[in-house]
């Protein structure tokens, strides 16, 4: 049997490493006969020895992976230039790589072993030495805010803080949001909805933004609030302590934590209760700043080794 025009022009139409793995016979005049493996006019593909067609020389795009044509430099469908879209892959750390917005691995990355060190530890994949360096300096501020907020309990060092009025912000829209849930929770949701707030920025930061630093900051400022409610309660029996509206609590028949320590029977214990709360802030507010610096030594070290290697 010879070969065609239409032979030919289909032949001539496919990819011609499609052709590989087929035997080119010879007629009796020497004319190109069928490939093995044509029947009907239909090119049939060989088949490995699992039974999958076997593809050989197809290049495909490195983002959408369609396949390309010849020689292509810009994909068809997605419309990438190749080139410089693999030229910023190599550029891009390899940790940061894998979890980039868009590469279609953020989930495959934080469902591995280890993923939890990853995202409280992960630079962010538009990290610089501006922002790192930026960074670490907000930190060291954060230390020396910190040392003039630790030791004992007192309402001086407290009130006198930057943060005293944001924080009563929330302390008293939380009055408001808790009315529905009864007077006890009413009370208690001035204090609750001032330390929940930045918890709930810090997981915004972490789960949502992936910016651990951020993370790090808010946790800081959960237990800087923590800090800020202990002199609340330790003014429970005392009830010195000036209130909002310019007087003490015994001038207004008492406060919150009088009222909340005193509905839990523990009004006698309000000095041990409100040295613990402190504790607990300091302790976070630690545990927040050396989180911080974690994050900005990996950043620095993965800037460090995207470097371009100096031959």
């Amino acid at each position: 049997m010879r070969v065609t025009r239409d032979t030919q022009n289909y032949r001539d139409t496919v990819h011609p490493f499609a052709f590989q793995g087929f035997t080119g016979l010879r007629g009796p005049s020497g004319t190109a006969a069928l490939p093995v493996g044509w029947h009907g006019g239909q090119l049939r593909r060989r088949e490995s020895r699992r039974g999958r067609a076997r593809i050989i020389g197809r290049v495909h795009c490195p983002k959408c992976r369609a396949v390309l044509p010849d020689a292509a430099a810009e994909c068809p469908r997605c419309g990438i230039i190749v080139a410089k879209y693999r030229e910023r892959e190599e550029s891009v750390p390899r940790p940061v790589q894998d979890g980039a917005p868009g590469s279609g691995s953020t989930t495959e990355a934080h469902s591995r072993p280890g993923s939890h060190a990853t995202r409280l530890l992960d630079a962010g994949a538009t990290t610089s030495l501006a922002a790192a360096v930026g960074r670490g300096i907000f930190l060291l501020f954060l230390c020396l805010w910190t040392t003039t907020l630790a030791g004992s309990v007192g309402a001086e060092r407290v009130n006198g803080s930057f943060l005293h009025l944001p924080n009563l912000v929330f302390h008293e829209a939380g009055h408001i949001l808790f009315i529905p849930f009864g007077r006890f929770m009413t009370v208690l949701g001035g204090s609750l909805t001032q330390v929940l707030v930045p918890l709930v920025c810090a997981g915004a930061f972490l789960w949502q933004a992936h910016d651990p630093f951020g993370a790090a900051v808010a946790s800081w400022w959960a237990g800087e609030n923590l800090i800020d409610v202990a002199p609340y309660i330790n003014d429970a029996r005392d009830l010195k302590l000036v209130l909002l509206g310019g007087k003490t609590g015994a001038e207004v028949e008492g406060h919150d934590w009088e009222y909340l320590l005193n509905a839990m029977g523990l009004a006698h214990k309000d000095h041990t209760i409100a040295a613990a709360v402190h504790g607990i802030g300091i302790l976070i507010m630690i545990a927040a700043l050396v989180w911080g610096a974690l994050v900005v030594v990996n950043q620095l070290g993965m800037l460090r080794r995207s470097r371009p290697t100096k031959l």
